[in-house]
């Protein structure tokens, strides 16, 4: 039998993800109408059958762009090309949040080794620069790009397109009492806190700002925040499209 080439079975592996993703996430849409038209709580609104149908097809038209990263995240570092995490989402619920793979693979055993460069306060852990980083992994972490697959978290139920970023496990256990009213809404791929400069802010800043957008939120906000984070992406890409 006749070994394929890399093309063919990157192909093929190509149009797997499509079937599955036009499985899944039509059938995510469905139900959601469904549950709408039968008033379920957990689907409670109109908006967020319009969102769930925004971020499906918001999913198709990256797809070409995510099997390019695909392709160089195994060039470049090889496998996994997928970065899994536990992160608290919705009331405190434990989730796992999906990302391209930036870093290398034992990234998270490093983390003590560069403990004294973190430049965040407070409980998480940031390096900018971060050694960490593979030689694309800079790049995609920098641009947001890395996150492009939270989408999939978004059809599945544990995201939205706009919220407070997840934090990991052990970060979120030591947050202060008021500092958890940001798992009143669910988490997001885009957040007020990266559009106002989060590499700016104190641990407690970016908390506030959370919180003040669990006060705030509504379609008209999150809508002003999607143009903004349009506007904000071109201006990330072009910087580090220069910077290399």
């Amino acid at each position: 039998m006749e070994r394929k080439g890399f093309d063919e079975l990157l192909f093929e592996f190509f149009l797997v993800m499509v079937r599955c993703m036009l499985h899944n996430g039509l059938w995510f849409i469905l139900k959601s109408i469904i549950s709408y038209v039968l008033g379920k709580k957990e689907f409670f609104s109109f908006m967020h059958v319009i969102h769930t149908i925004f971020v499906f097809l918001l999913l198709l038209l990256t797809l070409p762009l995510c099997l390019v990263i695909c392709i160089t995240i195994v060039c470049v570092s090889g496998f996994p090309i997928i970065f899994q995490q536990k992160r608290i989402g919705y009331k405190g619920k434990v989730f796992t949040m999906y990302k391209f793979r930036t870093m290398n693979i034992d990234s998270e055993k490093l983390q003590a080794k560069y403990k004294k460069k973190n430049e965040a306060n407070g409980p998480v852990f940031k390096i900018y620069n971060d050694p960490r980083f593979t030689g694309v992994g800079k790049f995609l972490s920098h641009t947001g790009l890395d996150e492009l697959p939270q989408l999939w978290n978004i059809l599945l139920g544990d995201m939205a397109l706009f919220g407070p970023r997840p934090l990991p496990v052990s970060e979120s256990c030591k947050l202060k009492q008021w500092q958890r009213k940001r798992y009143e809404v669910k988490p997001g791929i885009i957040s007020p806190w990266v559009l106002e400069g989060y590499h700016r802010q104190t641990f407690d800043e970016w908390m506030r700002n959370d919180c003040q957008y669990v006060q705030q939120k509504n379609v008209w906000y999150d809508t002003k925040l999607f143009f903004a984070s349009c506007v904000f992406m071109m201006k990330l890409l072009a910087y580090e499209g220069i910077k290399r």
